[in-house]
């Protein structure tokens, strides 16, 4: 009996495949890493061959791994990095490497697609602001700046669509990559004509699209050959990375909420309708479940912050968790542990990648406020992780405006850190409930999608039997006054700091003009 389930998470950085039973068991998981190209700044690029070469071993690796027979399994299905620029021919050929999500070089067409239609009315279309990281902008300079290979264009998708393609023959995208493209009508689920005229791009050059519980084909005989997949096996669409999260972590009806606190970060709930934010601070996705949407803020460094933290300022920590074989992060957090809520008075702005949810800033840096002669490494330490914390607070803030939050899952590498999880639920005043699985969220809501897909499960509410909660955490009251207080702080020094932040992004351009001119002038 076919009772096992292939799910499939396309990321930044690798392949995952990680086999399920139908009760929620993770068997096991292969990951095969690809590697990422930077032509030139800005520029962020893949090869999708390397992606099917990934699908392709992780999958005979992880059948021979599991001693699972290929034909136990009942269906395949993704999770995948969203809002790439792929485009291929008409026999399904790529015609150049993908622009991915990371890909920052279409500037100059973010600017005209705004003088076109207006950051208002894009966002009462697409959910989104409008930015070079989503897809349009991006296929928008591929028009402009390799016009040839435009022409050549038979299909702009994304990740997980190539390998359905490449699986199936067929070519098919889902509501949620959609929904990142800055081109997909929300509300009615289909592409924007308003946008596509505005833009100039043929609706002909979209994919047809679909719910992510559809069922896109079933794996060929080649395909099969390659994989070590059965021939025939179904291939259940799926969806990108973050909606397959949402699922993941259990937040499949309307008012659930959960954070993934990974290198980024974001909070996301579930709803009926979309939610749009009078300052277009937050944004929205189609959930797995076409009848749900999740709103969602992401921030950039959370995760992020404390990595660099270790690596640049922990380099005592770092020797002394080698020699006892530990990690950095224990011993950093034990500093971390010794500091007071507040850490001494000091802020941290985790800007270290500018920032998009909630203050939209590409020119915002990272920032240490209230340093003293009595300032301890440990309230340094503290102190990031506290300003991780009061930055999702204001992506919180936001979205309960909507619907009234009492409880956050939360999932991700940072979910282990026992002190982080306690400062979070403090500064939200909120309880946390931390689920079984913290890093497979994407290839679990993925694999449930693919159970929803064949009639396995009724519908998205055995998830929370899946990935049930473990143990919760609630929050301190004795600290709310003092995190109320340093959050509104946290607040006017991003204000205070936001034209600095303009005047630095200024010099930066202005020393990268004379570095380029200097290059000239050797190279002439």
């Amino acid at each position: 009996m076919a009772d096992y389930l292939l799910a499939h998470d396309l990321g930044t950085s690798g392949n995952k495949a990680v086999l399920y039973r139908e009760d929620g068991t993770l068997l096991a998981g292969v990951l095969y890493e690809y590697p990422t190209f930077y032509p030139f700044p800005g520029a962020v690029e893949q090869e999708p061959e390397k992606w099917w070469e990934a699908v392709c071993r992780s999958t005979r690796e992880l059948l021979e791994k599991t001693g699972i027979p290929a034909k136990e399994i009942a269906a395949v299905s993704f999770s995948a990095q969203m809002m790439g620029c792929l485009l291929v021919d008409k026999a399904g050929e790529p015609l150049r490497n993908m622009l991915i999500w990371a890909d920052t070089r279409s500037g100059r067409q973010e600017a005209w697609m705004r003088e076109q239609i207006g950051e208002e009315s894009a966002y009462k279309i697409t959910g989104h602001r409008i930015s070079s990281s989503y897809s349009a902008a991006k296929l928008l300079w591929v028009k402009e700046q390799e016009p040839e290979r435009y022409k050549k264009c038979w299909k702009m998708i994304h990740a997980k669509d190539y390998i359905i393609y490449r699986l199936t023959g067929n070519l098919v995208s889902d509501y949620s990559d959609a929904s990142g493209t800055n081109l997909f009508d929300l509300e009615k689920k289909e592409w924007s004509g308003e946008l596509l005229d505005a833009f100039g791009i043929p609706e002909g050059l979209l994919p047809e699209v679909h719910p992510s519980t559809d069922i896109a084909g079933r794996v060929s005989a080649e395909a099969a050959g390659l994989t070590g997949l059965a021939a025939g096996t179904p291939v259940v669409i799926g969806g990108g990375d973050g909606s397959c999260a949402c699922v993941g972590a259990g937040v499949v009806k309307e008012g659930n909420a959960y954070n993934v606190l990974g290198s980024s970060s974001w909070i996301s709930t579930a709803s009926k309708t979309p939610v749009f934010d009078g300052e277009m601070r937050t944004f929205n996705w189609v959930h797995l479940d076409p009848k749900l949407y999740t709103p969602c803020g992401t921030m950039q460094a959370a995760g992020y912050s404390y990595s660099w933290y270790r690596n640049t300022l922990c380099a005592e920590e770092r020797r002394e968790a080698q020699a006892a074989g530990v990690s950095a992060y224990e011993l950093i957090n034990r500093q971390a542990a010794k500091s007071t809520p507040g850490a001494g008075g000091l802020v941290y702005l985790p800007y270290l990648l500018g920032e998009r949810s909630p203050r939209w800033n590409p020119d915002a840096r990272g920032s240490l406020i209230g340093l003293s002669v009595t300032t301890s490494k440990g309230d340094i330490s503290r102190a990031i992780l506290e300003g991780v914390g009061y930055n999702l607070k204001v992506i919180l803030d936001i979205l309960q405006k909507r619907q009234r939050i009492d409880e956050l899952i939360l999932i991700g590498g940072g979910a282990k850190g026992k002190l982080w999880r306690q400062i979070l639920a403090d500064i939200w005043q909120k309880r946390i409930a931390v689920p079984k699985y913290l890093e497979e969220a994407t290839s679990m809501g993925a694999a449930v999608c693919a159970g929803v897909g064949i009639g396995m499960y009724p519908d998205f509410s055995v998830m929370e039997k899946l990935n049930g909660t473990e143990y919760v955490i609630e929050p301190n009251p004795e600290n709310e006054a003092v995190y109320a207080r340093m959050y509104d702080i946290f607040n006017e020094s991003y204000e205070a700091l936001e034209r600095v932040y303009g005047s630095l992004a200024e010099h930066r351009e202005k020393e990268e003009e004379r570095r380029r001119m200097r290059e000239g002038e050797k190279d002439g």
